[in-house]
């Protein structure tokens, strides 16, 4: 079998955070896939200033010594590479959606969703009510804009409707904590969701991958949270900045978040709404979502993250080790459907 040339579609235009959480992902990706005899990884690094770069490396004086050049550049340069394939590791909305959708139309595929499956996951709002036309439970909520006054009675849950990793989101207990929980979130998004808080039994994420065309659940990853002093979960409890600037992981200890015995009986039943939630949102090769699940055991859909950077730390990662997929398989069947769907759409 041919080497396969990889693209790694890293960094971000939108601001610094995104970049380095992208590069913090895609770095632990190349270190774990470095195989040579079966991959020939590229690397396209875009940064707040629009500017892609192709480094050598992630390495910070790799970054430093590759030349800046202009999207017009970048796609003369692009298309000459050959490029099997794309491996997109951006987080922010304009690397999930304009970033994919131009590899869209340079016609070269890539893992994942698509931009416009992207778009929609993107927006909290928007995706609860496809999954809920679905037959998903969702919390009873609704889309605010600056100057908007909440109807949902505390406790209510208020967050960004288009941010991720728990940025602007509060819990209000009472009425007169909302109008700080709005300006907090307003900070992240021009609309703001304000949704029925879901009286804590658990709270769980699910992941989805595709093999053989078949949808595949994966086991559960579980939260550690408590009704008293932490009934949801905050941005502190994803991700923390050390003292020079780069970001770490908080959730990879074992501590605050851990792999759900397969045995369980809510894994089956959480799996099964996961593949409807899938399915309405027309996903491919992978999806992730979190829930809810009330102190009865019912599964409430929260939010969709439809992206894997396929780093050891990646969520979808340690659920496929645990369900005794090796990082490098779960590449290959993710690779494989990209492929072969690729194949049947030229053909079409």
């Amino acid at each position: 079998m041919p080497v396969l040339r990889i693209l790694h579609l890293v960094g971000s235009a939108h601001n610094d955070f995104y970049c380095d959480l992208s590069r913090l992902y895609a770095q632990d990706c190349l270190s774990a896939i470095a195989d040579e005899s079966e991959y020939d990884f590229q690397i396209a690094y875009i940064t707040p200033d629009s500017q892609w770069r192709f480094p050598r490396s992630l390495s910070q004086e790799d970054i430093a010594l590759s030349k800046p050049i202009s999207l017009l550049d970048a796609i003369e340069l692009l298309t000459a590479q050959n490029i099997d394939l794309v491996l997109p590791q951006m987080f922010c909305i304009p690397g999930m959606t304009h970033y994919r959708a131009l590899f869209d139309l340079l016609k070269i595929p890539y893992i994942g969703n698509t931009s416009d499956t992207m778009a929609i996951a993107t927006h909290k709002a928007r995706v609860k009510a496809i999954v809920e036309a679905a037959g998903v439970k969702v919390p009873r909520g609704e889309l605010l804009r600056q100057g908007d006054v909440p109807t949902i009675k505390p406790p209510a849950v208020v967050k960004p409707a288009s941010s991720a990793n728990s940025l602007g989101v509060s819990l209000v207990k009472e009425v007169t904590d909302y109008d700080a929980a709005l300006k907090k979130a307003f900070e992240y998004a021009s609309e703001v969701i304000v949704e029925a808080f879901i009286e804590l039994g658990r709270e769980v994420r699910c992941g989805i991958i595709v093999k053989d065309g078949e949808l595949v659940g994966l086991p559960l990853e579980e939260y550690l949270l408590n009704p008293n002093d932490k009934p949801i979960r905050s941005y502190a409890d994803k991700l923390q900045q050390t003292d020079d600037g780069n970001l770490r992981f908080s959730a990879k200890d074992n501590i605050k978040s851990w792999i759900v015995d397969p045995n369980d009986p809510i894994t089956e039943k959480v799996q099964q709404v996961a593949k409807k939630c899938h399915q309405a949102l027309g996903c491919r090769h992978y999806s992730l979502f979190d829930f809810r699940i009330d102190p009865k055991g019912q599964p409430w859909f929260l939010e969709a993250g439809l992206y894997c950077s396929f780093a050891p730390t990646s969520v979808i990662s340690c659920m496929a080790k645990a369900a005794g997929i090796p990082l490098n398989e779960l590449l290959i069947t993710a690779i494989n459907e990209t492929l072969s769907s690729n194949q049947k759409a030229l053909q079409n």
